[in-house]
């Protein structure tokens, strides 16, 4: 007696038009993702990809707009060790990190722990205080710029009003302007920064909160112990974009003190603009960027390492 098979009998395997329907849905449905996704690669390749390759090359080359690219190799990174404005604009990029990172998360976190609770007009606190990031530079420098202003200057003459005789030059002074600038970045940034902080502080259980406080926790303790813990994510994504940020400060300090007095706020962002806008040493200039990308990458995967081993 012959035995049937499957498809034979036409049971389990699916008619060819079934096939060929399948198949056609399948290539609509994969069309349809890449049309959706297609554009974005297509952005980050001509205005992100493409230009980091060409800026690797022209590190390696004299280029200078006008004239042919010549390969020179390592040269324009042995003249970037051996710069003296290149090494003030790496100390000063550090120096206000240092200054402005720390201090930014303390503000905004503070104004967020304040702006989490059910206060009368809280939703208008919350704009105030974000009203800064969204504001003009050139606006929030010349607002500055007056009230540090070394005479006439509200801020020096509150200082005076209190006792003290001798106020700070700030953005006069060699060694209060870069301080002056953290202090009007970090009021800038606070809000944009404070947002995600409430964004986060909505993740912690209050089950937690309560719990602590029959436990005869107080408030300081159940910050530390409970609000703290929850927040870690969104702490290691804002102190990582801050880091970033911070590298990267050019147009504050552009419109505030155009990198003086001296070169006591020269960052590396301001540096590679002039070497490369102003002198037309483009080749010299991608050397710089290329060394401010590597300083970028190398801070965040030792925050992504450390954040990592805490978390284990």
């Amino acid at each position: 007696m012959a035995t049937i098979t499957a498809d034979e009998t036409g049971t389990a395997a699916a008619p060819p038009p079934a096939r060929r329907r399948r198949s056609r849905l399948r290539l609509r449905n994969t069309l349809i993702g890449w049309s959706f996704i297609l554009p974005n690669f297509i952005g980050f390749g001509l205005l992100t990809l493409i230009p980091i390759v060409v800026l690797f090359y022209m590190s390696f080359t004299n280029w200078n707009v006008f004239g042919t690219a010549n390969w020179v190799g390592l040269a324009n990174f042995q003249r970037l060790m051996g710069d003296g404005s290149f090494q003030i604009a790496v100390f000063n990029t550090l120096y206000y990190s240092v200054l402005h990172i720390p201090l930014t998360i303390v503000v905004a976190l503070g104004l967020a722990l304040l702006l989490n609770n059910k206060l009368r007009g809280v939703a208008l606190f919350r704009t105030a205080a974000f009203f800064p990031y969204i504001t003009s530079i050139v606006a929030i420098a010349v607002v500055w710029n007056l009230l540090f202003s070394p005479e006439y200057g509200p801020i020096n003459e509150f200082l005076r009003f209190i006792g003290i005789q001798n106020p700070p030059g700030w953005l006069t002074s060699p060694e209060w302007a870069m301080p002056a600038v953290v202090i009007v970045s970090t009021w800038r940034d606070m809000g944009y920064y404070m947002i995600l902080f409430l964004a986060g502080l909505q993740t912690v259980p209050r089950e937690l909160h309560e719990a602590a406080r029959m436990d005869g926790a107080n408030v300081w303790q159940r910050f530390v112990n409970v609000t703290l813990p929850c927040l870690r994510p969104t702490m290691f994504f804002v102190t990582v974009m801050l880091t970033i940020n911070s590298f990267k400060i050019f147009d504050l300090i552009l419109v505030m003190t155009d990198g003086g007095p001296g070169q006591s706020t020269l960052v590396m962002s301001q540096f590679i603009y002039r070497k490369g806008f102003e002198e037309s040493q483009f080749g010299y200039a991608s050397a710089a960027a290329v060394v401010l990308f590597f300083m970028c990458i190398i801070v965040t995967i030792l925050q992504f390492l450390w954040n990592k081993k805490r978390s284990i």
